[in-house]
C-alpha cells in the first residue's frame, strides 16, 4: 500500500518515433522522496496515455468502471439499430439507473424514437446499444477520458414514469469499457455484480473545485514526479483509490500521473483527509 505522494503510476505520452525508456516500456525512474516512480510508454488509439501492469492491484475492475460511467451524469446515447432521430438528443434518456439485478432503466419523453421502436416491437425483441462517452469536466489535451458500451434487449415498464414520460428496461447482455485504465470486456453477471465507485456523484464538482480554487496546491505534485520541464498540473480523474493528474511540460508532451491514497475512500470525509495527506506531502 503506498504512502501519501507516492507517485506509484505514471504514463506518458512520447510521440511516435522517440525512443523509449532504457527497460522496455515499464523501465523505472530515479527514486523521489515519495516513492518510485514508474514510467510507460503505453498509449490508446485516441492518443490517452495507458497504465503499466503497475497499476493493477490499485485499480477498479471493468466492470466497476463500466457501472459507475452508466451511473455518472457523463453523456449517453440509446442506439436501436435501423432506428433514426430528427434530433440526436431524442435518443438522450432524462434519467438512467441501473436496478438490483443489473437492467439499465432508461426514461425518455413519450414521442421519443426509442420509445416507439420498443412500443411497436410488441412481442419481438429489441436490441439497443447505450453508448456512453466520459468527458472530462476540466479543460485538457485528450479530453476524452473514455467510452463505454451496454448492449442487450429494450422492453417497456409501464406506470413507472411521470406524465409524458416513459420508462424502458435495457436487460444487459454485455458491456465493453475503453478508457484511462485500458479496454476490456464485461459480461451481465459482472456488470449486475459490480457497484459504482462511490465518488461518481460528487468527481465532477470535485475536480472542477481542485482545479479552480486549489491550483496551486495540485501545482505542487509537480515536485513529486520529477521529470524535467513539467509546466502545469491538471486534476484528470478521481476515485476511491486515488487521484489521476494530466501534466504538461513546456515542449508540449503531457503525462499522466496516478497518486494512490493510503487506503480507499468511501465518503467527502475520508477523501478530504485523503487529500490533504497527499498536498503535505507534496509541500515538504
Amino acid at each position: 500500500m503506498s504512502r501519501p505522494g507516492n507517485t506509484s503510476h505514471i504514463t506518458d505520452n512520447t510521440k511516435k518515433g522517440d525512443p523509449a525508456p532504457a527497460g522496455g516500456a515499464d523501465s523505472t525512474s530515479p527514486q523521489s522522496k515519495h516513492g518510485a516512480g514508474h514510467v510507460t510508454e503505453v498509449r490508446s488509439d485516441r492518443g490517452q496515455p495507458r497504465p503499466s501492469g503497475l497499476e493493477i492491484a490499485r485499480m477498479p475492475s471493468a466492470a466497476e468502471r463500466t457501472r459507475t460511467l452508466v451511473q455518472s451524469t457523463c453523456s449517453a446515447v440509446l442506439l436501436v439499430p435501423g432506428l433514426t432521430a430528427p434530433r440526436p438528443e431524442q435518443l438522450v434518456a432524462d434519467v438512467r439507473s441501473v436496478g438490483p439485478d443489473g437492467d439499465v432503466f432508461l426514461v425518455f419523453p413519450a414521442d421519443s424514437p426509442a420509445v416507439r421502436a420498443a412500443t411497436h416491437a410488441q412481442d419481438d425483441e429489441v436490441r439497443a446499444v447505450l453508448e456512453i462517452t466520459d468527458v472530462a469536466p476540466v479543460s485538457v489535451p485528450h479530453r476524452i477520458r473514455g467510452r463505454a458500451w451496454v448492449s442487450g434487449w429494450l422492453t417497456l415498464v409501464p406506470g413507472r414514469a411521470a406524465p409524458g414520460r416513459v420508462m424502458l428496461r435495457l436487460e444487459v447482455g454485455d458491456a465493453y469499457v475503453d478508457d484511462l485504465w485500458g479496454a476490456s470486456a464485461v459480461d451481465a453477471e459482472e456488470f449486475a455484480a459490480a457497484a459504482p465507485d462511490p465518488l461518481v456523484r460528487h468527481e465532477t464538482e470535485l475536480l472542477q473545485h481542485l482545479a479552480a480554487a486549489h491550483a496551486e496546491r495540485v501545482g505542487l505534485l509537480c515536485g513529486l514526479v520529477e521529470r524535467e520541464g513539467v509546466a502545469r498540473a491538471t486534476p484528470l480523474a478521481l476515485d476511491r483509490f486515488g487521484l489521476r493528474v494530466r501534466f504538461g511540460r513546456s515542449d508540449g508532451h503531457t503525462f499522466d500521473a496516478r497518486f494512490d491514497f493510503p487506503e480507499p475512500v468511501d465518503d467527502i470525509t475520508a477523501l478530504r483527509r485523503a487529500l490533504h495527506r497527499l498536498f503535505e506531502a507534496a509541500a515538504t
